[in-house]
């Protein structure tokens, strides 16, 4: 069997193995969805000022918990699922195998990918049908791009930060602790318009504050233009790359002793 077969099966089998595990699924479906209704409750009548005019809050929070919602399935959930599956043995037993490493450590980044694409599908329809925030058609294009660039470089940081994680029974303390502080200070639970410069400045460091933010841009309804956003796109890509040599060089396939 070739390599790309070998890859797609090992996507379905991600895929079967995901929706099987109901707390996985609640988790990075409908938490996102919680958020979303919660700070709209909370926010959504505001009226904020964006790029070209004034829109209610809840064009902010569409955006926000979409990139809530890919940084959970494409960085917490691929840190946590293989530190699971390697403290019980399972990547040992799976390098000794036929399957090719990158056929099986790809499967997990593709099905992450589409996840992370069906819930800002999700988001998207419920903010349009439920909170009257436009689709992005006109961006769609850079809505794509950024979403790869995106999903991809959260994966490599997920398969990275696995290096610092001792066990799985640590996994969810030292994951949540990596990224939970950089939401409040990313523009993604709190819109930071008037915070300290420093603040800003060490938001400005991490990948999350960039993503949200292109996001924010394709996202906002008197957006005229393609909706690209480089800067923003190269700082995500650049932390993806760091992952990935990070990666490369400290991933383990044996439980941690």
């Amino acid at each position: 069997m070739n390599g790309l077969k070998l890859l797609l099966r090992q996507v379905s089998n991600e895929n079967r193995t995901f929706w099987r595990n109901p707390a996985a699924a609640f988790f990075t479906v409908v938490f996102p969805l919680m958020f979303l209704v919660i700070f709209n409750l909370l926010f959504g009548n505001n009226q904020i000022d964006v790029h070209g005019g004034v829109t209610d809050e809840s064009t902010f929070y569409v955006p926000a918990i979409v990139a809530f919602a890919v940084i959970s399935a494409c960085y917490t959930n691929i840190a946590m699922m293989v530190c699971g599956a390697r403290d019980r043995g399972l990547l040992k037993r799976i390098r000794g195998t036929p399957l090719p490493p990158w056929a099986f450590l790809g499967g997990r980044i593709i099905h992450a990918t589409l996840v992370a694409l069906l819930l800002t599908a999700i988001i998207t329809i419920a903010g349009a049908l439920f909170y009257d925030v436009d689709i992005p058609t006109n961006t769609m294009p850079a809505l794509i791009v950024t979403l790869a660039v995106g999903a991809a470089s959260f994966c490599a940081l997920g398969f990275a930060i696995t290096a610092l994680i001792p066990n799985a029974d640590a996994a969810p303390a030292i994951v949540n602790a990596t990224v939970l502080p950089l939401f409040f200070i990313s523009n993604v639970f709190i819109r930071l318009s008037d915070a300290p410069g420093w603040l800003l400045a060490i938001g400005d460091v991490f990948p999350v504050r960039h993503f949200s933010e292109a996001l924010q841009t394709l996202f906002n309804p008197y957006e005229t233009g393609l909706g690209f956003e480089p800067w923003h796109l190269a700082i995500i890509a650049a932390w993806g790359v760091a992952g990935l040599l990070v990666a490369v060089r400290f991933f383990s396939w044996e439980p941690r002793r």
